[in-house]
């Protein structure tokens, strides 16, 4: 059969779509599914934000002066703003992930999906955001968006690519999913979804990446250069495939475009805040001393416990996101960690073979690590 035979017929698109967050991204998505022809409504908590989008299609606060296209509306009231809707995308930090689906759910609609595009384990549950929504209200449908993408690019209309996954119902075909759903309402113009049914895959990799993107960014600050950063991107990558597939993922997966692709994206642009975060402790400031103080949400700090603390729950071990877990939380120093890091025992590189020799050079290494930092 020719690929795209399949499709003859086209699943069914989201004609109204609700946007739960009117941080960056937020509102960028909300943009590009006005662009796609959805009827859009926005909300968020801050009234001059939403006043500003209603009156001047901007999100000054956010971004900049990016003109936003018409068909989106916005909300202070989260009821108001959901009611009504086909899905929703749930764009908050992935700590609210919580409460804001308890907000949410005395207007929800048994069929409206929850679309998850917060990136994070939740701490102390281990559970995945999904897992949240599913905690909070059993039964409702449930996807995930992510990929390799910056806020303002997505908002400027710029060519962006994400993944959409949502698990399959018994007999169901992927071309009928509420993923296929979603691809199908938000591509148009720049922006390209593509389909998955590996939900735990594309919710693991954009957990992980940001946490090896803390890692980069501290190789960087502290002085190293693109061998390193490529070592940690590559290994991190390996990591990020043995936690998904221990749950149930798939390694395919994290080879596309939420794994790999987010990965590289985030830790090679200082437009990460990540990244830049690791640079700064990289360099030698403090944790409360980085964005001059200010308070900028980095969700690769709270996710280098989450991460590991689910690893470990599992019997996995995981020594990119635990010399950052070390680092952030534990107040390890750094050269001591990275030289730990590199005096590690000599493994394979596939997860399949299980092979481990002690390091015949492990204090030269070690060494070697230290003279370089110093």
């Amino acid at each position: 059969m020719n690929k795209l035979d399949q499709w003859e017929t086209i699943p069914r698109s989201y004609r109204k779509i609700v946007v739960i967050g009117a941080g960056s991204w937020g509102t960028a998505l909300a943009a590009a599914a006005a662009r796609a022809g959805r009827q859009v409504h926005l909300y968020g908590r801050r009234s001059e934000i939403v006043e500003d989008i209603n009156k001047n299609k901007r999100n000054s606060a956010y971004l900049n002066d990016a003109p936003l296209p018409d068909g989106i509306t916005a909300f202070t009231n989260i009821e108001e703003a959901v009611r009504g809707a086909d899905a929703a995308l749930l764009v908050v930090p992935s700590k609210a992930i919580r409460e804001t689906v308890q907000k949410m759910a005395p207007v929800l609609t048994k069929s409206m999906p929850i679309v998850i595009c917060a990136k994070g384990v939740e701490p102390g549950s281990g559970f995945l955001l999904s897992e949240v929504v599913t905690d909070e209200i059993p039964g409702q449908p449930i996807a995930a968006l992510s990929g390799p993408t910056f806020a303002d690019e997505v908002a400027e209309d710029l060519p962006t690519t994400v993944t959409i996954a949502s698990p399959l119902a018994t007999g169901e075909m992927l071309k009928d999913s509420i993923a296929a759903n979603l691809a199908l309402s938000l591509s148009a113009g720049s922006f390209r979804a593509y389909v998955s049914d590996d939900l735990i895959g594309v919710e693991i990799g954009g957990a992980m990446k940001n946490v090896i993107a803390i890692a980069c960014g501290i190789s960087r600050g502290a002085g190293f250069r693109a061998n390193m950063t490529a070592a940690l991107i590559t290994r991190g990558l390996a990591e990020m495939t043995l936690l998904a597939t221990s749950l149930g993922g798939h390694a395919n997966t994290i080879s596309g475009l939420s794994g790999l692709g987010d990965l590289t994206l985030t830790c090679s642009s200082e437009q990460s805040r990540n990244l830049r975060f690791g640079l700064e402790l990289g360099a030698g400031a403090k944790k409360d001393q980085t964005f001059n103080g200010s308070p900028v949400v980095v969700e690769g700090i709270r996710n280098a416990v989450s991460v590991t603390d689910l690893a470990r729950k599992h019997g996995l071990h995981l020594p990119i996101c635990e010399a950052v877990r070390s680092i952030v939380h534990d107040h390890a120093d750094i050269v001591t960690t990275l030289s730990e890091l590199w005096a590690q025992p000599i493994e394979a590189e596939s997860n399949e073979v299980e092979i481990t020799f002690r390091h015949p050079n492990a204090s030269g290494a070690r060494e070697k690590i230290e003279e370089l930092i110093g």
